[in-house]
């Protein structure tokens, strides 16, 4: 496949513009001592406060992924380089724990994958997602997880223990039923089937599970919802959400050469659809609207997942159990630990 061009990096002085075809794009890997590894959530849009992401830039290289432009503070492109460049946070179980031994932290539920996959292809090798939920396990803290990595099967040990505790729920994301759709816009991530397998794997084992139909995007993959809903049911999913396409700043020149490159047909009818769904822009970022849609074709789309949904028995995303199972080591274990202040 073509690699993606980057954006010019608004935050940047220059620009380079190749002349003829981009080279082929290496992995390269930046390791990075964190300062912190729980990021506190303001925003009303998103269903939950705390989120934790291991890692910067993602290789799946999903065409539509709202989280590009945050690779441009690193001094990186939100195209290639957000897909190639990959900065790993080493340090991250061990900056959690120490979050979760602090007096003033009270095991509200936390996310990982808020922002970038906690289970693409680099965590088989740095296992930073599992070294997280070994310490989650170790004080039975909540946690939910949203993927589209097949990997997260592997840790089923530690996801089945904390669900025993009613402290886990995974989310699989699945934007597309049709294997070469899913390909095109989302190059390097596992087929879809293979991910609803992971689902299986999950739900077998007792974690509650859902699916992700997400991003919804018009003329795409809007009719593939009733096939995408049923085939998470049989792997077991219960719960169900999505989320409208969103194309804030280089995004949408991403996306749109993405598409123009797998869908040439089709790229005027999708990006119309999309502005007539976002007030004539390409992008909502008001609260309220960048999650969702507007307009009558949108309310169609909606329908469609919501009349599935409850005809197939599932639900929207429960909330976190109350009071939270949290608790801290025992004495002993705290003695070894770094308790730290707040």
């Amino acid at each position: 496949m073509r690699p993606v061009a980057n954006p010019p990096n608004p935050w940047s002085s220059s620009h380079t513009e190749l002349l003829g075809e981009a080279p082929s794009c290496e992995l390269q890997v930046y390791e990075e001592q964190a300062k912190s590894i729980v990021a506190e959530n303001s925003s009303p849009d998103i269903p939950f406060r705390w989120s934790v992401n291991p890692y910067r830039g993602c290789f799946h290289g999903c065409a539509y992924c709202y989280a590009r432009p945050s690779h441009q503070y690193l001094g990186f492109g939100a195209g290639t380089d957000f897909e190639r460049r990959i900065v790993v946070k080493t340090n991250a179980a061990q900056l959690l724990r120490q979050k979760l031994m602090r007096p003033k932290w009270r095991g509200e539920n936390v996310v990982f994958s808020g922002v970038t996959d906690c289970y693409q292809p680099l965590e088989a090798s740095y296992q930073l997602t599992r070294q997280c939920l070994e310490v989650c396990a170790e004080f039975r803290q909540p946690v939910g997880i949203i993927t589209k990595g097949a990997l997260v099967e592997r840790d089923v040990d530690l996801l089945a223990g904390l669900a025993e505790h009613n402290a886990a729920t995974v989310f699989v994301s699945v934007p597309f039923a049709d294997a070469a759709d899913s390909r095109a816009i989302e190059p390097f991530v596992s087929l879809p089937q293979r991910r609803l397998r992971a689902l299986r794997t999950l739900a077998d084992a007792g974690v509650p599970v859902g699916v992700s139909v997400s991003p919804l995007i018009p003329g795409l993959n809007d009719h593939q919802v009733p096939a995408i809903l049923e085939a998470a049911r049989d792997a077991g999913a219960t719960q169900a959400f999505h989320v409208m396409l969103r194309l804030p700043a280089e995004v949408h020149d991403v996306f749109r050469e993405r598409l123009e490159a797998a869908f040439p047909l089709r790229v005027d009818k999708v990006m119309s659809l999309v502005q007539a769904m976002r007030g004539g822009r390409s992008n909502d970022a008001r609260f309220g609207s960048r999650m969702r849609g507007e307009g009558a074709r949108y309310q169609l789309m909606a329908d469609l997942f919501a009349k599935t949904a409850k005809k197939l028995g599932m639900t929207a995303p429960l909330e976190a159990v109350s009071p939270s199972p949290f608790r801290r080591p025992n004495r002993e274990q705290w003695l070894f630990g770094d308790g730290g202040t707040e």
